[in-house]
């Protein structure tokens, strides 16, 4: 037997040592054959606890020797990472509902104007004359006419057209401006009484245009008077103003003046009102009992487009579906545009007019010289070359207006 492992040998007692006191030999030789070795830890042994040393818990709590440990406090249940309750089905139901109700309300914002737009009444307004140069920005003809077509003898009598007036004749001019970069748009009244030269005819009243070749001649009259090229035309009726106004539901105007003017068939007192149909048409129309004449109607046809658009363009109208549908095919049933007048265009026009009523537009009237002056048309009014001039070239080169130019207010020079 080899001797590879020490193994305590028992000897004899040796004097002087207690009698129950062993004493070993360390044998250090090696043994032949290596006892086994256990792989299992050997089981740590409890010790009592060393006096002046404090013993702990498995939670780090001081243990007093003779007391129990205490037991460990049970865990809580987990805090969720979301205290929101999950959505029902009826709620992301509802949502769907909202959604869908929201685009479909927006898509017939859009598409109705869209439809009345493809039935209005087209014509073709486009000069046989040599047309002016490009120029900067956008003009349109917007004009309203005396046009009774489409009207029963009942509606004409109900605001007070009666009367056997055939064709179109016009009641207002209005060159619309629409600048490409910074400025204001504006609007600018041209007196039907203004006296022009006529391409191919005699000199005579602007309106003589319309009354001899139509839109065409009365483009190009003012083509050749202002020297800016009309890229829109725009004509509105006696009969579809007073219809725009009451789908609507009425339109607020504040009156400056008592007008009580018989063949307008108006009686207003002077203060903020609302006007139907048939008051608006008068006051728009009226200019005998207006101490201004044709200047001041044309004055009250600026401020009263203006309220118009400001009332289409309210919540009133735009958010209830039957009043939008009402206003935009009401005002394209009776409306004539030229044949190159583009959706686009149109908006242009309507919301330069919107524009005036928030002073974000000019409201101007063409320079004047005089507004009585005796012709072989008859009473004329006459322009004021150098400063109408003036004004047109600033239009046609771009330069901004932000103000009324001189002369703009309506009031004769000198």
């Amino acid at each position: 037997m080899n001797d590879d492992h020490a193994r305590p040998i028992p000897q004899g007692r040796r004097p002087g040592r207690p009698a129950d006191e062993d004493v070993y030999v360390v044998d250090t030789r090696r043994a032949s054959h290596p006892a086994p070795t256990s792989t299992a830890k050997p089981r740590r042994a409890a010790t009592a606890p060393n006096p002046g040393h404090t013993a702990y818990d498995e939670l780090g709590r001081p243990v007093s020797p003779g007391r129990p440990t205490p037991p460990t406090p049970p865990r809580g249940p987990r805090t969720p990472r979301s205290t929101r309750p999950p959505r029902s089905g009826r709620a992301r139901r509802l949502s769907r509902l909202v959604l869908a109700a929201v685009a479909a309300w927006v898509v017939f914002i859009v598409v109705t104007p869209i439809h009345a737009w493809s039935q209005v009444a087209r014509e073709d307004t486009t000069p046989t004359t040599q047309r002016p140069a490009d120029a900067s920005g956008s003009s349109y003809l917007l004009v309203g006419s005396d046009s009774r077509e489409g009207l029963t003898a009942a509606e004409r009598k109900a605001i007070g057209v009666g009367g056997d007036a055939e064709g179109r004749r016009t009641d207002s001019i209005i060159l619309v401006h629409t600048p490409s970069g910074s400025g204001k748009p504006v609007l600018i009244s041209i007196p039907r009484d203004s006296f022009l030269p006529i391409p191919g005819h005699k000199d005579n009243k602007v309106n003589a245009a319309f009354a001899i070749g139509g839109p065409s001649l009365l483009v190009a009259t003012l083509e050749e008077a202002t020297g800016l090229p009309i890229d829109g035309y725009v004509e509105i009726g006696l009969g579809g103003f007073a219809g725009v106004v009451d789908s609507l539901g009425g339109v607020e105007v504040c009156v400056k003046n008592d007008i009580k003017d018989a063949k307008a068939h108006i009686d207003l007192k002077a203060g903020c009102q609302e006007l139907d149909g048939k008051n608006a048409l008068g006051y728009v129309r009226a200019r005998y009992s207006d101490p201004r004449g044709d200047l001041g109607r044309a004055e009250r046809q600026r401020q009263f487009l203006g309220a118009v658009m400001k009332q289409a363009a309210t919540p009133s109208t735009v958010l209830l579906p039957w009043r939008w549908w009402g206003f935009t095919h009401t005002a394209t049933s009776s409306v004539v545009v030229g044949e190159d007048t583009s959706l686009l265009d149109s908006y242009r026009i309507l919301s330069t007019m919107r524009k005036v009523s928030s002073d974000q537009a000019l409201s101007l009237v063409v320079p004047l010289s005089s507004t009585n002056t005796t012709t072989r048309a008859g009473s004329s009014v006459i322009w004021d070359d150098e400063r109408a001039g003036a004004l047109f070239t600033m239009l046609r080169e771009g330069t901004p207006i932000d103000s009324p130019p001189e002369g703009t207010d309506g009031r004769p020079r000198g």
